[in-house]
Protein backbone atom coordinates (compact mmCIF):
# COMPACT_ATOMS: atom_id res chain seq x y z
CA UNK A 1 0.00 0.00 0.00
CA UNK A 2 1.44 3.46 -0.88
CA UNK A 3 2.70 5.51 2.03
CA UNK A 4 0.75 8.64 3.06
CA UNK A 5 3.56 10.89 1.80
CA UNK A 6 3.42 9.22 -1.62
CA UNK A 7 -0.35 9.59 -1.77
CA UNK A 8 -0.01 13.25 -0.86
CA UNK A 9 2.51 13.84 -3.65
CA UNK A 10 0.28 12.05 -6.16
CA UNK A 11 -2.71 14.12 -5.05
CA UNK A 12 -0.70 17.35 -5.45
CA UNK A 13 0.43 16.28 -8.93
CA UNK A 14 -3.12 15.36 -9.94
CA UNK A 15 -4.41 18.72 -8.68
CA UNK A 16 -1.74 20.64 -10.57
CA UNK A 17 -2.36 18.77 -13.84
CA UNK A 18 -6.12 19.11 -13.50
CA UNK A 19 -5.87 22.87 -12.99
CA UNK A 20 -3.50 23.32 -15.93
CA UNK A 21 -5.57 21.18 -18.31
CA UNK A 22 -9.13 22.17 -17.32
CA UNK A 23 -8.76 25.39 -15.30
CA UNK A 24 -12.38 26.45 -15.89
CA UNK A 25 -13.53 23.60 -13.64
CA UNK A 26 -11.95 25.51 -10.75
CA UNK A 27 -13.65 28.82 -11.55
CA UNK A 28 -16.15 28.64 -8.64
CA UNK A 29 -13.24 28.52 -6.18
CA UNK A 30 -11.77 31.78 -7.51
CA UNK A 31 -14.95 33.79 -8.08
CA UNK A 32 -14.87 35.19 -4.50
CA UNK A 33 -11.47 36.75 -5.28
CA UNK A 34 -12.73 38.78 -8.26
CA UNK A 35 -14.55 42.10 -8.51
CA UNK A 36 -16.84 43.79 -11.03
CA UNK A 37 -17.33 40.66 -13.13
CA UNK A 38 -13.64 40.07 -13.80
CA UNK A 39 -12.75 36.59 -15.13
CA UNK A 40 -11.99 34.15 -12.29
CA UNK A 41 -9.54 32.10 -14.38
CA UNK A 42 -6.55 33.51 -16.27
CA UNK A 43 -7.60 33.76 -19.91
CA UNK A 44 -4.81 35.77 -21.57
CA UNK A 45 -2.70 32.77 -22.52
CA UNK A 46 -2.30 29.00 -22.21
CA UNK A 47 -1.52 27.97 -18.63
CA UNK A 48 0.13 24.66 -19.68
CA UNK A 49 2.40 26.47 -22.14
CA UNK A 50 3.33 29.10 -19.58
CA UNK A 51 4.13 26.39 -17.02
CA UNK A 52 6.30 24.51 -19.54
CA UNK A 53 8.12 27.70 -20.55
CA UNK A 54 8.66 28.50 -16.86
CA UNK A 55 10.16 25.07 -16.17
CA UNK A 56 12.28 25.21 -19.32
CA UNK A 57 13.88 28.47 -18.21
CA UNK A 58 14.51 27.12 -14.71
CA UNK A 59 16.05 23.84 -15.89
CA UNK A 60 18.28 25.56 -18.46
CA UNK A 61 19.60 28.10 -15.94
CA UNK A 62 20.15 25.44 -13.27
CA UNK A 63 22.00 23.16 -15.71
CA UNK A 64 24.45 25.93 -16.63
CA UNK A 65 24.82 26.93 -12.95
CA UNK A 66 25.63 23.32 -12.07
CA UNK A 67 28.27 22.98 -14.80
CA UNK A 68 30.02 26.21 -13.80
CA UNK A 69 29.70 25.79 -10.01
CA UNK A 70 30.83 22.16 -9.96
CA UNK A 71 33.70 22.99 -12.29
CA UNK A 72 34.80 25.84 -10.02
CA UNK A 73 34.45 23.60 -6.96
CA UNK A 74 36.73 21.02 -8.53
CA UNK A 75 39.23 23.66 -9.65
CA UNK A 76 39.70 25.28 -6.24
CA UNK A 77 40.06 21.94 -4.43
CA UNK A 78 43.02 20.97 -6.63
CA UNK A 79 46.52 21.97 -5.57
CA UNK A 80 47.00 24.17 -8.61
CA UNK A 81 43.71 26.01 -8.19
CA UNK A 82 43.50 26.59 -4.44
CA UNK A 83 44.67 30.19 -4.83
CA UNK A 84 41.51 30.95 -6.85
CA UNK A 85 39.16 30.05 -3.96
CA UNK A 86 38.64 33.65 -2.71
CA UNK A 87 37.99 34.90 -6.24
CA UNK A 88 35.59 32.03 -6.96
CA UNK A 89 33.68 32.69 -3.75
CA UNK A 90 33.38 36.35 -4.68
CA UNK A 91 32.05 35.48 -8.13
CA UNK A 92 29.42 32.97 -6.98
CA UNK A 93 28.28 35.33 -4.24
CA UNK A 94 27.41 38.04 -6.75
CA UNK A 95 24.11 36.36 -7.53
CA UNK A 96 23.15 36.36 -3.86
CA UNK A 97 24.52 39.83 -3.14
CA UNK A 98 22.50 41.45 -5.92
CA UNK A 99 18.82 40.47 -6.02
CA UNK A 100 17.63 38.92 -9.31
CA UNK A 101 15.66 42.08 -10.10
CA UNK A 102 18.90 44.08 -10.01
CA UNK A 103 20.62 41.53 -12.27
CA UNK A 104 17.70 41.85 -14.70
CA UNK A 105 18.05 45.64 -14.66
CA UNK A 106 21.72 45.31 -15.60
CA UNK A 107 21.21 42.51 -18.15
CA UNK A 108 18.34 44.02 -20.16
CA UNK A 109 20.34 46.99 -21.56
CA UNK A 110 23.10 44.54 -22.54
CA UNK A 111 21.13 41.65 -24.06
CA UNK A 112 17.62 43.02 -24.56
CA UNK A 113 14.25 41.77 -23.35
CA UNK A 114 13.09 38.14 -23.33
CA UNK A 115 14.46 34.87 -22.00
CA UNK A 116 18.17 35.71 -21.98
CA UNK A 117 18.22 38.28 -19.12
CA UNK A 118 16.07 35.91 -17.05
CA UNK A 119 18.48 33.04 -17.70
CA UNK A 120 21.40 35.26 -16.65
CA UNK A 121 19.66 36.27 -13.40
CA UNK A 122 18.70 32.67 -12.51
CA UNK A 123 22.15 31.39 -13.47
CA UNK A 124 23.82 33.89 -11.13
CA UNK A 125 21.31 33.23 -8.34
CA UNK A 126 21.77 29.46 -8.53
CA UNK A 127 25.57 29.31 -8.37
CA UNK A 128 26.17 29.67 -4.63
CA UNK A 129 24.39 26.59 -3.19
CA UNK A 130 25.88 24.28 -5.82
CA UNK A 131 29.39 25.69 -5.45
CA UNK A 132 29.41 25.58 -1.65
CA UNK A 133 28.00 22.05 -1.55
CA UNK A 134 30.54 20.87 -4.12
CA UNK A 135 33.30 22.47 -2.08
CA UNK A 136 32.07 20.92 1.17
CA UNK A 137 31.64 17.51 -0.43
CA UNK A 138 35.12 17.42 -1.96
CA UNK A 139 36.82 18.83 1.12
CA UNK A 140 35.10 16.31 3.40
CA UNK A 141 36.47 13.25 1.60
CA UNK A 142 38.31 11.18 4.28
CA UNK A 143 42.08 11.67 3.93
CA UNK A 144 42.60 7.94 4.47
CA UNK A 145 40.47 7.14 1.42
CA UNK A 146 42.36 9.67 -0.70
CA UNK A 147 45.68 8.24 0.48
CA UNK A 148 44.50 4.72 -0.31
CA UNK A 149 43.59 5.82 -3.84
CA UNK A 150 47.06 7.33 -4.25
CA UNK A 151 48.57 4.15 -2.89
CA UNK A 152 46.73 2.14 -5.54
CA UNK A 153 48.49 4.18 -8.20
CA UNK A 154 45.51 6.26 -9.29
CA UNK A 155 46.24 9.43 -11.20
CA UNK A 156 44.72 12.69 -9.85
CA UNK A 157 42.03 12.50 -12.56
CA UNK A 158 41.19 8.87 -11.75
CA UNK A 159 41.04 9.67 -8.03
CA UNK A 160 38.69 12.58 -8.68
CA UNK A 161 36.32 10.60 -10.90
CA UNK A 162 36.38 7.28 -9.04
CA UNK A 163 36.70 8.39 -5.42
CA UNK A 164 36.19 12.07 -4.63
CA UNK A 165 33.21 12.96 -6.82
CA UNK A 166 31.22 9.82 -5.88
CA UNK A 167 31.78 10.55 -2.18
CA UNK A 168 30.82 14.20 -2.66
CA UNK A 169 27.78 13.34 -4.79
CA UNK A 170 25.13 13.51 -2.01
CA UNK A 171 26.07 17.09 -1.13
CA UNK A 172 26.43 18.13 -4.77
CA UNK A 173 22.99 16.79 -5.64
CA UNK A 174 21.48 18.53 -2.64
CA UNK A 175 22.98 21.82 -3.85
CA UNK A 176 21.51 21.32 -7.32
CA UNK A 177 18.16 20.45 -5.77
CA UNK A 178 18.13 23.61 -3.67
CA UNK A 179 19.17 25.79 -6.60
CA UNK A 180 16.47 24.30 -8.83
CA UNK A 181 13.65 24.75 -6.35
CA UNK A 182 14.61 28.31 -5.38
CA UNK A 183 14.75 29.28 -9.04
CA UNK A 184 11.22 28.01 -9.67
CA UNK A 185 9.91 30.84 -7.51
CA UNK A 186 12.50 33.37 -8.64
CA UNK A 187 11.74 32.79 -12.32
CA UNK A 188 8.39 34.58 -11.98
CA UNK A 189 10.24 37.92 -12.15
CA UNK A 190 11.26 37.09 -15.71
CA UNK A 191 7.84 38.15 -16.97
CA UNK A 192 8.74 41.75 -16.11
CA UNK A 193 11.21 41.63 -19.02
CA UNK A 194 8.91 39.76 -21.44
CA UNK A 195 10.11 36.22 -20.67
CA UNK A 196 7.42 33.56 -20.94
CA UNK A 197 6.42 32.03 -17.61
CA UNK A 198 3.93 31.96 -14.78
CA UNK A 199 4.94 35.45 -13.77
CA UNK A 200 2.65 36.61 -16.58
CA UNK A 201 -0.35 35.39 -14.59
CA UNK A 202 0.75 37.22 -11.45
CA UNK A 203 1.56 40.44 -13.32
CA UNK A 204 -1.81 40.32 -15.13
CA UNK A 205 -3.47 40.05 -11.73
CA UNK A 206 -1.53 42.98 -10.32
CA UNK A 207 -2.26 45.19 -13.34
CA UNK A 208 -5.99 44.42 -13.32
CA UNK A 209 -6.34 44.22 -9.54
CA UNK A 210 -7.55 40.63 -9.95
CA UNK A 211 -6.58 38.65 -6.85
CA UNK A 212 -7.74 35.41 -8.49
CA UNK A 213 -4.98 35.66 -11.12
CA UNK A 214 -2.36 36.40 -8.48
CA UNK A 215 -3.45 33.36 -6.46
CA UNK A 216 -3.38 31.11 -9.51
CA UNK A 217 0.13 32.14 -10.51
CA UNK A 218 1.38 31.75 -6.95
CA UNK A 219 -0.33 28.42 -6.28
CA UNK A 220 0.81 26.81 -9.53
CA UNK A 221 4.38 28.02 -8.96
CA UNK A 222 4.33 26.79 -5.35
CA UNK A 223 2.96 23.37 -6.29
CA UNK A 224 5.60 22.98 -9.00
CA UNK A 225 8.37 23.90 -6.54
CA UNK A 226 7.13 21.35 -3.97
CA UNK A 227 6.76 18.58 -6.54
CA UNK A 228 10.17 19.30 -8.06
CA UNK A 229 11.75 19.21 -4.61
CA UNK A 230 10.24 15.78 -4.00
CA UNK A 231 11.12 14.55 -7.48
CA UNK A 232 14.73 15.64 -7.09
CA UNK A 233 14.86 13.85 -3.74
CA UNK A 234 13.74 10.64 -5.45
CA UNK A 235 16.30 11.11 -8.24
CA UNK A 236 19.03 11.68 -5.64
CA UNK A 237 18.18 8.49 -3.79
CA UNK A 238 18.14 6.43 -6.98
CA UNK A 239 21.48 7.82 -8.15
CA UNK A 240 23.06 7.17 -4.78
CA UNK A 241 21.68 3.63 -4.68
CA UNK A 242 22.96 3.01 -8.20
CA UNK A 243 26.43 4.16 -7.13
CA UNK A 244 26.23 2.19 -3.87
CA UNK A 245 26.39 5.35 -1.74
CA UNK A 246 23.00 4.88 -0.05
Amino acid sequence: MPRPATLLRLAALALLLAFLIVPQRFAPLFVPFTEYGAPPIYDQGSLPMLALAHLGTVFAATAVSAIVAIGLGILVTRAGGAEFLPLSRTLVNIGQTFPPVAVLAIAVPLVGFGELPTLIALFAYGLLPIFENTLSGLQSCPPAVVEAADGMGMSPRQRLLAVELPLAMPLILEGVRLSLVVNVGTATIGSTVAAKGLGEVIIAGLLSNNTAFILQGGLVTGLMAILLYELMGTVERRILRATHLA
